[in-house]
């Protein structure tokens, strides 16, 4: 739904605070101007010796939005402030960022992952176009997935959570999109100073946008195919006294209509804000934030599904008479949804999800921001923060005794042959993240502390279905206890404890030459397990369900930057970091944790033989920025020790579970991009990345079954991608159009089954009106995504990969849609 908008980087010899407020200068291209802007210090440098302090709001052409009460003076060659999209090399590592104005030419709503999308190296990719559907959004950066990035929104650690761990928060649920200030991605291994148990693969940094200083507002309207509407209005108090206190509050509601079969997938938010200045250069900000999902999901398919059913294999939703009876007689089902090879054959339709299935999630999130300027030369920054999550998980499944398959047969009390199958998690978590900046002669020294704590349950629910004829059936999102209580199967408990320390200096060596030097050492330590089990439940044969305490400990974590800028054209960098991911924790038998192993005896043995994952990675990059063309090239290596991996063969509903210790895993790779301008107002982008990453030895799983990895694959990234933009801006009008390219991707460890490669095409049109009829920005737009209607798969490994062969987990992108927005301001 976006455009392939070009990304011109820069920097100054003034580094950025390690708090990871980005300094540079990002605003919107128009006319066909370029100013080539450098930062004037970081957004914590509130010393004034920094010299002015500019924020990545990018809040339109020739206005920037100035992140403290300086506001910096541009001039161009033509007399105005018409300014490119830049990004800004700080000082831990290569970052780029994505302002606010790239985001605008999305659909109001989409994931802001959608606007990372167009970076080297970056796929992502959902089962809806807004990619806010938790189960089916799907981010990679240099072969690194979305739980093993680290990041952060106003200094809070999201973690990104994915429906199969509790751990954190998705920032589909933390922020509305509309909302964002900026953001930025780390091009390296990221930054010492970032409160996060996972970064591995680098960090994505978020900010909130602040109230604006003028009494006002903003609404927006889109309406898409399928009965899809999107609204958001946003209300602006202006500065209220003479301290400046100022704030906003906002609501957004998305309804998407499915673009299979019948059902809807439901998200609405608040969000507000409020800053208070303290003198001149201190401030206190807080943000909050609530979120209500609600959606019915997509079915999850394997390739046999797919290539004997067709490409639109549909839930039987809401057709409960049919899901009834085919449930009540499974073996005697249409042959065609028999037709998919399971671990041991052909797999009958009671081991399939015949009706339903979906997810309903309620978050709070709040955070306190407090910046002093102690002296000149030293500032203090603490950030506050505390979430509360509830979710529910859900999928119908058939419960009748005519499966050939034992550990199928759920005896209903009712004798109805379905049931709705609940995943109940929960998390409390709060912390707190406070660091002291330094700043003697041509050094500048960092040094903080991170704590937080986070409870966290996660349970297996059995909810009864009613007979046919008797009632309607449980809905997908909930309530679920609408016949009786409900059968459980299994609860766990954990409590989680974070303690995170750094210090890292950033030395001047010579002008345009620049050192970073720094470390953390990290302690995650994660007690508990399973405490609730039916008396059925096979783990009891082996110990119950596992429990116990895992800790991980990093006490040297370093990271190393060298950054030379010959001249205004020319920069060199190089980066190097090591980093640590602490143990997940989660149900048996859903994800990636040691305490989804089956039972307490398995968890014992490998919590003996298992590490916490690490990973080194190298970078080195080169940037050439002119007014016509800017160019950026990277290559780097990362090598990933002890990641623990779940595979999965049988059925969706019977899974029979493996973890994988691969030892090391090496990827090797190459981005590019480049952006040129030909004629005012026209920017022509390209970029191209390589990644080859493999399996570096043969591994035995946690079932004792030896598979010879080395030299394979890894699964779920492509190796080559391809991403290809025009976007043309004259007066109040932006055109776009983009094409990006994904290689073939390997489904299973071993590589016997792939995902073939395909293209995705977006389209746009936007119109801004500066003022008509009283109303200031009035913005009509009209978006295309999937503009050729192509097949592709967004989500692989949803329920993890196979080792080998098929498996139940894999979810379709979404077809070609189309979305008209109007917005205004006031």
């Amino acid at each position: 739904m976006g455009s392939g908008t070009a990304f011109a980087q820069t920097r100054s010899s003034t580094p950025v605070s390690s708090a990871g407020k980005t300094a540079g200068v990002s605003a919107a291209q128009h006319g066909g101007h370029t100013l080539t802007g450098h930062r004037h210090g970081s957004r914590r440098d509130m010393t004034g010796k920094g010299g002015n302090q500019a924020a990545a709001a990018g809040t339109g052409a020739g206005r920037v939005k100035a992140a403290s009460h300086h506001r910096p003076k541009y001039v161009s060659a033509h007399g105005v402030q018409s300014l490119s999209v830049h990004a800004s090399h700080v000082s831990r590592a290569a970052e780029l960022v994505v302002p606010k104005s790239v985001m605008k030419e999305y659909v109001p709503g989409t994931s802001p992952y959608k606007a990372l999308d167009r970076m080297p190296g970056v796929s992502f990719t959902s089962t809806d176009p807004f990619g806010i559907d938790s189960f089916g959004a799907n981010l990679y950066v240099r072969g690194f997935f979305m739980n093993q990035l680290g990041v952060t929104l106003d200094g809070i650690p999201l973690n990104d959570q994915t429906y199969q761990s509790v751990n954190g928060l998705s920032l589909a649920s933390a922020i509305i999109p509309d909302d964002i200030g900026s953001m930025t991605m780390s091009q390296g291994g990221g930054g010492v100073d970032v409160p996060s148990t996972n970064t591995l693969g680098g960090t994505i940094r978020f900010t909130s946008s602040d109230p604006s200083d003028r009494l006002g507002g903003k609404v927006s309207q889109a309406f898409g195919s399928y009965g899809s509407y999107r609204t958001y209005a946003r209300f602006d108090s202006g500065r209220l006294n003479d301290s400046g206190t100022k704030f906003y509050t906002s609501y957004a509601r998305t309804d998407e209509g499915m673009w299979e079969e019948k059902g809807d997938q439901f998200l609405q938010q608040v969000n507000a804000k409020l800053v208070q200045p303290l003198g001149e250069r201190s401030r206190v900000s807080a943000f909050f934030d609530w979120t209500d999902l609600q959606q019915q999901n997509y079915p999850d398919l394997s390739l046999g599904m797919i290539n004997n059913l067709g490409w639109r294999v549909p839930h039987l939703y809401p057709d409960y008479g049919k899901a009834y009876q085919w449930a009540q007689q499974c073996n005697n089902s249409p042959n065609n949804f028999m037709a998919y090879p399971g671990s041991n054959g052909q797999v009958n339709a009671c081991q399939m999800p015949y009706y339903d299935g979906g997810q309903h999630e309620t978050n709070f999130l709040g955070g306190l921001n407090l910046d002093l300027a102690l002296t000149d030369h030293l500032t203090w920054h603490t950030t506050a923060y505390g979430h509360a999550q509830s979710g529910n998980y859900s999928y119908t499944a058939a419960a009748s005794a005519a499966s050939e398959d034992p550990d199928l047969q759920v005896a209903t009390p009712n004798g109805v042959p379905l049931y709705q199958e609940v995943w109940k998690n929960s998390q409390q978590r709060f912390g707190i993240n406070s660091s002291l900046d330094y700043r003697w002669r041509h050094h500048r020294i960092n040094t903080g502390v991170w704590y937080e704590n986070n409870n966290q349950t996660a349970g297996l629910y059995n909810y009864l279905e009613p007979e046919l004829g008797a009632g309607a059936p449980v809905k997908a999102v909930g309530p679920y206890n609408v016949y009786g209580p409900a059968d459980r199967v299994y609860n766990f408990r954990w409590r989680t404890n974070v303690v995170q320390t750094h210090l890292q200096d950033t030395y001047t060596i010579l002008k345009g030459l620049t050192l970073t030097a720094g470390f953390r050492s990290l302690i995650s330590q994660t007690s508990g397990g399973g405490h609730e089990n039916d008396d059925s439940w096979a783990a009891l044969d082996a110990g119950g369900l596992p429990s116990g305490s895992l800790h991980a400990t990093g006490a040297f974590l370093p990271h190393f930057n060298l950054d030379w800028r010959l001249n205004r054209q020319n920069e060199f960098y190089i980066d190097v970091s090591k980093n640590m991911r602490a143990y997940e924790v989660s149900g048996t038998g859903v994800a990636n944790s040691l305490f989804s192993v089956p039972n307490q005896q398995e968890f014992l043995r490998q919590k003996a033989q298992t590490k916490p994952a690490r990973a080194w990675t190298y970078m080195g990059g080169y940037r050439f920025t002119s007014s016509i063309v800017q160019l950026d090239a990277t290559v780097y290596h990362s090598t990933l020790m002890h990641e623990l991996l779940a595979g999965a063969r049988g059925t969706m509903f019977n899974p029979i579970s493996e973890e994988f210790d691969f030892g090391r895993i090496s990827m090797t790779g190459a981005n590019g991009s480049v952006s040129v301008r030909p004629l005012p107002g026209l920017i022509i982008t390209n970029t191209l990345s390589y990644n080859k990453g493999t399996y570096d030895r043969d591994v035995t799983s946690s079932a004792g079954n030896y598979y010879p990895l080395k030299g394979k694959n890894i699964v779920n990234y492509p190796a080559w991608m391809y991403k290809a933009s025009i976007a043309y801006t004259w007066r109040g009008l932006n055109a776009h159009f983009d094409a990006n390219y994904f290689g073939r991707r390997y489904y299973s460890f071993m590589n016997d089954t792939s995902i073939g490669s395909y293209w995705l095409a977006n389209t746009g049109v936007t119109y801004t009106f500066r003022k008509l009829a009283g109303v200031r920005d009035l913005t009509v737009s009209f978006n295309v995504y999937n503009l050729f209607n192509n097949r592709y798969i967004a989500m692989m490994g949803e329920n993890n990969n196979p080792p080998v062969g098929d498996y139940q987990s894999l979810e379709r992108g979404a077809t070609r849609e189309y979305f008209g927005t109007i917005s205004a301001a006031f």
